[in-house]
């Protein structure tokens, strides 16, 4: 049975509705199964470093274990260290009768366009980032929209009047990040000033604990109280430092809320398990298509994260006007620029 769309995504919470897809292509060779469903076999290779991230890398994962769950189709997994053995890896599991492989990081573009092309009865879903090919579905967020709401949060947790920013490289994707954390707080107290820094220029960065770490207290030094953290595992470093300093950090990707109760002010969530899932159901309903998948507040795939963990942090009124803001984003009173756009 095709799984139940509703029953699938209420079992992480949350609706998806409104997915934009563009320029669809569906390649031949899918396998059918009873009913004329198809016979999904995905392999999923993380985002370098390893698969229990607390962000990217574990939503992806939960996202296959829901499926597996729900359908008792296995699933194949690959944790890399660097991207040149994204092909390997790929080719491994597709001899072992992946059809549906997930990559999970903007860097491994150029090598899913590769792989596409050399297994074209194979269907690739590129997550973060944008390839081209008529058997890959990329799927990209508009990060500004979630940054701007944590922007919200951090301009009236701050007592500073400075809150900082830490990514892991200076790339368009980051920027987006940025320049939304920026212009929400700016939109909340125009006076608050925004530093921004990285932690490094490669993907290493990303795993950088002690770097994030240094650079958090570089900021913190110069004023920042809240800082938020962009950087992947190294994210941690980061809010080692805002522990160590008694200052307050901002997670992303998945709710990082619980690593360190009172110091984390909140999380930008980035729902990969969301995009996972659609592709996976797609998939088995047939119903898959390449091309561009874009997902922000109004599909419900960014977004803010207040738990237990960090509700003594937020205060009703800072609550409502993170709301206030996500209600204005979602129908469009408010529009957050992308940086990247041309």
């Amino acid at each position: 049975m095709i799984l139940d769309r509703r029953r699938l995504l209420a079992g992480i919470s949350l609706a998806v509705v409104g997915l934009s897809v563009m320029a669809a292509a569906d390649p031949d060779g899918a396998t059918r199964g009873v009913d004329d469903e198809v016979l999904v076999r995905p392999g999923v290779v993380y985002a370098l470093g390893d698969k229990r991230d607390g962000g990217f890398n574990e939503g992806a994962m939960h996202a296959l274990e829901f499926f597996r769950n729900e359908t008792g189709e296995a699933y194949l997994e690959a944790e890399l260290q660097k991207t040149d053995d994204f092909a390997a890896a790929v080719d491994g599991m597709v001899r072992q009768g992946a059809n549906l492989i997930i990559a999970v990081g903007f860097y491994y573009a150029d090598a899913v366009k590769l792989c596409a092309a050399a297994h074209q009865d194979v269907r690739f879903v590129l997550v973060d980032g944008v390839a081209e090919g008529p058997n890959i579905r990329s799927i990209v967020f508009r990060e500004q929209e979630g940054a701007y709401l944590v922007g919200v949060l951090a301009a009236l947790a701050s007592k500073s009047g400075t809150i900082g920013f830490v990514g892991a490289v200076d790339i368009p994707l980051m920027q987006k990040f940025a320049s939304g954390y920026a212009a929400g707080a700016r939109a909340t107290r125009p006076e608050v000033a925004t530093l921004v820094d990285y932690v490094g220029t490669d993907t290493a960065a990303f795993r950088d604990r002690d770097r994030a770490a240094q650079v958090a207290h570089g900021l913190i030094g110069r004023g920042a109280d809240v800082l938020f953290a962009v950087a992947g595992e190294a994210n941690l470093g980061v809010f080692q430092a805002a522990r160590e300093a008694e200052k307050l950090a901002i997670g992303v990707d998945g709710n990082q809320n619980g690593v360190v109760p009172g110091t984390i002010l909140t999380s930008m969530l980035k729902r990969v398990d969301i995009a996972v899932l659609r592709s996976l159901d797609d998939m088995r309903a047939g119903t898959w298509s390449a091309g561009v998948v874009t997902l922000g507040v109004r599909e419900h795939a960014v977004g803010w994260a207040i738990d237990q963990n960090n509700r003594p942090l937020v205060t009703p009124e800072m609550e409502e006007a993170v709301e206030t803001a996500r209600r204005a984003i979602a129908d469009g009173s408010i529009t957050v620029p992308d940086p990247t756009a041309h």
